[in-house]
């Protein structure tokens, strides 16, 4: 009797069920670990851009506060730094300092700047983190403004009144 080697049919199918059902649990909970790590790394940029603030008033160029907070988000960014000026402050990356909007992102997030003027100088601002696809790259959206707190809508746009995040 010939004895025939390798698979069969069979063996075949059921390792073939045994990867689709492993793929069918991981997936899932790599796209959940994936809005988290975009959540984590939005929260970090919306510290930082509130550092960078911080720091673009308490310059002031020679007069702490006299200029206010930036007008625009990329003014904190740095396309010349020699030396830092009102529209060039050399705070943040220019990758942060231009994803102003969906096309972009800086992980899956883009973030909405608006200064509040008292028409002199900007006396506050607000800023809005908000996903490019909301329960794809991410499911939260986040505000801060001048005060510092960072707080999470996880259904629309967040706003001064929303939660603080823990």
């Amino acid at each position: 009797m010939r004895r025939q080697k390798g698979f069969s049919l069979i063996e075949l199918l059921i390792v073939v069920a045994i990867i689709l059902i492993i793929a069918a649990i991981a997936i899932p909970n790599l796209m959940r670990a994936r809005m988290s790590a975009n959540e984590a790394s939005a929260v970090a940029s919306m510290r930082s851009i509130f550092t960078a603030e911080a720091a673009y008033m308490a310059q002031g160029w020679s007069n702490p506060g006299a200029i206010g907070y930036s007008a625009l988000l990329v003014d904190l960014g740095s396309s010349t730094c020699s030396p830092p000026t009102s529209t060039s402050a050399c705070q943040l990356d220019n990758a942060l300092a231009g994803a102003s909007t969906p096309g972009t992102a800086k992980s899956g997030y883009y973030f909405t700047y608006i200064p509040t003027t008292n028409g002199i100088f900007n006396t506050g601002f607000t800023l809005q983190g908000d996903p490019v696809q909301r329960g794809a790259t991410g499911q939260r959206s986040f505000f801060v403004d001048q005060t510092g707190i960072i707080r999470q809508n996880l259904n629309q746009t967040a706003a001064s009144a929303d939660p603080a995040i823990q």
